[in-house]
């Protein structure tokens, strides 16, 4: 597994890629999926953290279950764009996906609003603690942060 830039990912990535975010919290971990023929995402689950043998089996599972070519890992930067103090513990999540073997390419996409938006949706449409204890903000989080990449990446493909 790799970290690459995203020019090097939209030159060298087809059009059916599978791609799965991860929304990763200290608590949770928040699952989307989406491809590049109709730039689309979808929340899919949030995996609830235990140990990291277990995040990694959960993860593996669902990347080998979905034919995942991609990953995109939500980037907690602080409001000015700056790294935040959850940065580090994103980079080190990376890092032990590579150290156990996980073999996919992946870049880090900003994740800033991303759950302040889904919650501001959520106040108008359901009720947020039923939505958090099943584990729906987290996949719709990551559902949005791949959304917004894909809208990235489909303007650079039109260009």
């Amino acid at each position: 597994m790799s970290r690459i830039e995203i020019d090097e990912f939209i030159k060298n990535t087809d059009k059916d890629a599978v791609l799965l975010c991860l929304d990763v919290g200290a608590k949770t971990i928040g699952l989307a999926t989406g491809n590049l023929t109709s730039y689309t995402a979808s929340p899919l689950k949030t995996i609830r953290r235990k140990k990291f043998s277990h995040d990694y089996e959960s993860l593996s599972s669902v990347i080998e279950s979905y034919n995942v070519t991609m990953l995109v890992i939500g980037y907690p930067l602080n409001m000015d764009g700056t790294e935040s103090r959850q940065c580090q513990s994103v980079r080190d999540f990376a890092r032990e996906l590579e150290s156990r073997g996980m073999s996919l390419p992946y870049i880090f996409w900003d994740e800033r609003l991303s759950t302040d938006s889904v919650d501001r949706y959520l106040d108008e449409t359901v009720n947020k603690r039923k939505a958090k204890d099943k584990g729906v903000i987290d996949a719709i989080a990551a559902q949005l942060i791949l959304e917004r990449a894909l809208q990235f990446i489909e303007q650079k493909h039109s260009a």
